[in-house]
C-alpha cells in the first residue's frame, strides 16, 4: 500500500483552499500538508511514514536500494523533470540511481545518487507547474 493522500479542491476558491489546509492542518490526522508554493490550486495532504530528509519534515532519505512510495514519486518527478528512470516500480535501481546523479549536476546539487533535503527540495519546486505528462496531472 502507498498510504493515503488527498489531492482536493480543485475547484474550490482560494480562500477556500485555505480553510481546507487549515482544517487538515489542525485535525491531527495528517502529518504533512503540502504548502500553497507547491500545489496552489488544489489542497495536497497525506500520512507520511519515516524520518524526514529535511529538518522542517518532508520525504525521507532514500537511495541506491530503497523501495516504496517514496522512490516512486522521485521517479515520477525525475520523468516528468526529462530524466528516465526506467518506469515507476517503486525500486530504487541502477536506473533510478543514474537519474538522480544526472539530476543533482544539472541542478548544481552533490551529485550523489541519494536523495536528501536539499534533492528532495529541488525536484518539488522543479517539477510543479511542468505541465500534464504521462504520469504527471497539474
Amino acid at each position: 500500500m502507498l498510504g493515503t493522500a488527498f489531492d482536493v479542491g480543485q475547484t474550490l476558491t482560494n480562500e477556500q483552499r485555505t480553510v481546507l489546509r487549515n482544517i487538515a492542518r489542525s485535525s491531527g490526522l495528517w502529518t504533512y500538508v503540502e504548502p500553497v508554493s507547491l500545489s496552489p490550486t488544489w489542497v495536497h495532504f497525506d500520512r507520511r511514514f519515516g524520518n524526514p530528509a529535511c529538518s522542517t519534515g518532508g520525504y525521507p532519505l532514500i537511495k541506491q536500494g530503497s523501495r516504496g512510495n517514496y522512490v516512486c514519486i522521485a521517479q515520477d518527478d525525475l520523468n516528468t523533470l526529462g530524466y528516465p528512470t526506467g518506469g515507476l516500480d517503486g525500486v530504487f535501481g541502477g536506473q533510478t540511481f543514474t537519474a538522480v546523479k544526472r539530476y543533482q549536476s544539472s541542478r548544481g546539487l552533490v551529485s550523489d545518487g541519494i536523495i536528501g533535503c536539499n534533492t528532495w527540495r529541488s525536484l518539488q519546486e522543479n517539477v510543479v507547474g511542468s505541465g500534464a505528462t504521462s504520469t504527471t496531472i497539474n
